[in-house]
């Protein structure tokens, strides 16, 4: 059977519930198969930690990136270590997880700081940010303060968003500052907010 059949399999796997089908497929030799065998397990609500957790050990980054994906309902999955992943794509899927979590994600605060303020990559930064205002931690404050002011306008829209998440007189301030961004959708968020 070629890898789109068994690809076809595991995902209605997934729609019917067929637990030891999806579990037959995502060890296949194929990443694609073994991405949406992953999201099969999920969606039949049978998806346990270990199975995320081998699949963030995966040599293929669309699998790292699905298990980033399916992992934001396991709390007991650190996804710390994913920030730092080679491929971006992959660390940026562990941002947005972890912002997914909210309140539960406290722990990674530190990571995702450290990925807003240092990643090349801009959609990981920006996710980072958007994690950090999910989460709402006052230590990630100064880190959405910075972004707002001095990164990629797409990075600085989603800080401006995300300081909806805190209060007090420097995000009043940014705020204010961001009615006169260069770009407009910058300006329009911290409208909507003021």
């Amino acid at each position: 059977m070629d890898y789109v059949k068994r690809r076809r399999q595991a995902a209605v796997a997934g729609h019917e519930g067929d637990e030891a089908t999806a579990r037959a497929l995502v060890n296949d030799p194929d990443p694609a198969v073994r991405a949406t065998a992953l999201g099969a397990l999920a969606r039949a609500g049978t998806l346990v930690a270990v199975d995320v957790e081998r699949a963030l050990a995966d040599a293929d980054a669309g699998v790292r990136r699905r298990a980033c994906e399916e992992a934001v309902a396991l709390a007991d999955v650190d996804l710390v270590p994913s920030l730092a992943d080679a491929d971006p794509a992959v660390a940026e899927a562990a941002a947005w997880a972890l912002g997914e979590r909210g309140a539960g994600a406290v722990p990674a605060v530190d990571a995702l700081v450290a990925v807003a303020r240092e990643h090349d990559d801009a959609l990981c930064r920006e996710a980072a940010v958007a994690a950090l205002g999910a989460i709402g931690d006052r230590r990630g404050l100064d880190t959405v303060l910075a972004a707002a002011s001095g990164d990629r306008p797409a990075v600085r829209r989603r800080a401006v968003v995300a300081l909806a998440a805190f209060e007090g007189p420097k995000v009043e301030a940014a705020l204010r500052a961001a009615l006169n961004d260069r770009d407009w959708q910058v300006r329009q968020a911290a409208e909507d907010l003021l």
